[in-house]
């Protein structure tokens, strides 16, 4: 059975609020593939050799622009903001100023509200066949957040098999930003099943345990706990452990705490079946774990299968979850007329 779709641009072709919508196509010597979305600056598809020379798409996704509007799961291949993860109560407070946004995740700001980055449609500027480039500008005031935010998102695909993604913004007043790419990663491909078996190392000594409305209430140490990949191991090992956070959770879904170099990866995920090899590494302080525990099933991939719990796993590089409103973690607020620079780099290869 194939492992992946062939995707047809006419059915990414569309307009939403005035603009136009695009399949874009990256690929590079070695064969490999990445397809992305101008909506929601968004992979679509990433198509890698397997050991067996076969191309596995590697990424969860629709083959469609309307697929992507009807889901349940409005993430897909995102760019997440202005804010991803979550903002407690969607509130926070800038010199005595009070925001407040939308509460879209039981009384958290999720990625950036309602109608966040993933729900819009980017400005794009392709460059050969390796390099495409997404902008936007977020308006003030818009989801509550402060500040006109310029935002430029680049994706590089290089000879090696890496993705290389770059995140700028400039903003006109004092606002906050933390900006994340929320691809769903299946290394058996796309609608094989489920990721449990596949072999997760995260070279963390922390994490963020959260309280019951899954804002960070304790960084933790690892050691001797269902939380510690250190040591490379299946991720379904123990993920049914009795432990209050994944129950509550009903899985993974908890930002460690990054201090690799971008040089070094802080994860790394294996499947045997493949043996696709993914590295991340980042300039970001945490990398958030997401097993998506909450797919309900109601979604059909590009092959057609349903999209049920643990389906895929996301390592969302990114500040950690309600800094605006926790000051002793590291600050996402952007000065006026300062830069953010971020940079992650999704790397495949064939495990020997």
């Amino acid at each position: 059975m194939t492992k992946y779709q062939t995707l047809i641009p006419k059915h990414f072709e569309g307009t939403i609020e005035g603009k136009n919508t695009h399949l874009l196509l990256l690929k590079n010597e070695g064969g490999m593939q990445v397809l992305l979305t101008d909506y929601g600056a968004r992979i679509v598809s990433i198509l890698v050799p397997d050991n067996k020379g076969n191309l596995v798409d590697v990424a969860l996704g629709f083959d469609s622009i309307q697929a992507y509007l009807d889901s349940d799961e409005k993430y897909h291949g995102c760019t997440a903001g202005r804010f991803a993860n979550r903002i407690a109560a969607g509130k926070f407070e800038i010199d005595g100023k009070h925001y407040t946004l939308p509460q879209n995740n039981g009384n958290n700001c999720l990625h950036g509200g309602i109608s966040g980055f993933h729900d819009k449609v980017w400005d794009r500027r392709v460059t050969y066949q390796s390099h495409v480039e997404f902008y936007y500008v977020s308006p003030d005031g818009e989801e509550g957040f402060p500040g006109n935010l310029k935002v430029m998102v680049s994706y590089t695909l290089t000879r090696n098999n890496e993705i290389i993604i770059k995140y700028h913004a400039q903003s006109d007043a004092d606002t906050h930003v933390n900006l994340t790419n929320h691809t769903y990663f299946n290394l058996d491909g796309e609608g094989s099943g489920d990721v449990l078996q596949q072999i997760l190392q995260i070279n963390s000594d922390e994490v963020l345990f959260v309280d019951d409305n899954q804002i960070p209430n304790a960084i933790v140490p690892v050691e001797g706990t269902a939380f510690d990949f250190r040591i490379p191991k299946p991720i379904v090992q123990d993920i049914t452990a009795n432990n209050e956070q994944l129950i509550a959770a009903k899985g993974y879904d908890h930002c460690y705490v990054n201090n690799q170099p971008i040089s070094q990866p802080c994860a790394t995920v294996y499947s045997k079946n493949t043996g696709i090899q993914l590295d991340v590494f980042t300039t970001e302080p945490g990398v958030q774990l997401y097993t998506a525990n909450w797919m309900t099933g109601n979604d059909f991939g590009k092959r057609g299968y349903k999209y049920l719990p643990y389906a895929g796993f996301c390592l969302e590089t990114q500040h950690f979850p309600d800094t605006p409103n926790q000051a002793e973690f590291p600050s996402t607020l952007l000065k006026a007329g300062e830069s953010f620079d971020s940079e992650t780099h999704f790397k495949f290869s064939i495990k020997k």
